[in-house]
């Protein structure tokens, strides 16, 4: 066989197996590719919606290990946009524990990826931990919302480099249905929860290489997440003025 002829079979080969080697889901008008997740359309307090766990045989975790094994590949990919980069992603999620618990730090991780690589080497997230949104503990209400970058910049990194930037919180909790709306413009995201007028958490300036890609919805380990009414619209970015009040000291 001639070097070229070599080279174009492993090309196909590599093809097949990334892309033939997720199963897809269709929900409504929307077709999702499992990237180790397990998942199923079901009916869910009298609604159709698309069940999601994080896979632990396909992507192992380690509870000695969590910055490595954690905010990883898995999740949901919407295939139908390949190109987000600026715009509005909304979606209602619901998070369940898991029972039993496969780890005692389990919160009901449950989000968004976005800019989403086609190779997943790289995207951007917002996501929530419902448990603490409404702790009497103010420390762990600053937990619920986190941001992270994958792959350089996950949730115990930016703990370390910058506490409490990317983290924040946002009035959500378990056994609810929350409405998560992200708005992404240039370097800068921000989070409105609920339907209220003004977002929960914003993020500065985003940390990842990835301008454009997919866009997913996230489960971690122990949540059973249940998603609905995903809507990602693409808006070019625009220069946003900074008319709030300088401020000097607090």
């Amino acid at each position: 066989m001639k070097k070229y002829q070599i080279i174009f079979v492993l090309i196909l080969i590599v093809g097949y197996s990334y892309g033939q080697g997720f199963k897809q889901l269709d929900f409504k008008k929307q077709t999702f590719e499992l990237h180790n997740v397990t998942g199923e359309v079901i009916k869910f307090q009298g609604k159709k919606v698309l069940k999601l766990e994080r896979d632990l045989e396909a992507l192992p975790f380690d509870e000695q290990n969590l910055e490595a094994t954690v905010d990883d590949r898995h999740y949901a990919r919407l295939i139908d946009i390949d190109d987000f980069e600026n715009g509005t992603i909304e979606v209602k999620m619901y998070s369940q524990l898991q029972d039993p618990a496969p780890y005692p730090g389990i919160a009901g991780f449950i989000g968004v990826y976005f800019r989403i690589a086609e190779d997943d080497s790289g995207w951007e997230s917002i996501y929530v931990r419902p448990k603490v949104g409404r702790a009497t503990n103010q420390r762990l209400r600053n937990h619920t919302v986190q941001y992270f970058s994958y792959p350089d910049f996950k949730f115990d990194t930016l703990r370390k480099i910058a506490p409490f930037e990317y983290e924040g919180s946002a009035p959500v909790a378990l056994n609810e249905w929350i409405t998560m709306r992200i708005e992404v413009n240039g370097e800068s995201a921000e989070m409105f929860v609920n339907d209220l007028k003004y977002s929960s958490f914003v993020v500065d300036k985003m940390l990842g290489k990835t301008k454009k890609g997919y866009v997913g919805l996230y489960v971690d380990v122990g949540t059973i997440g249940y998603f609905k009414d995903l809507k990602v619209t693409q808006k070019a970015c625009k220069e946003v003025e900074d008319n709030s009040e300088k401020i000097n000291d607090i």
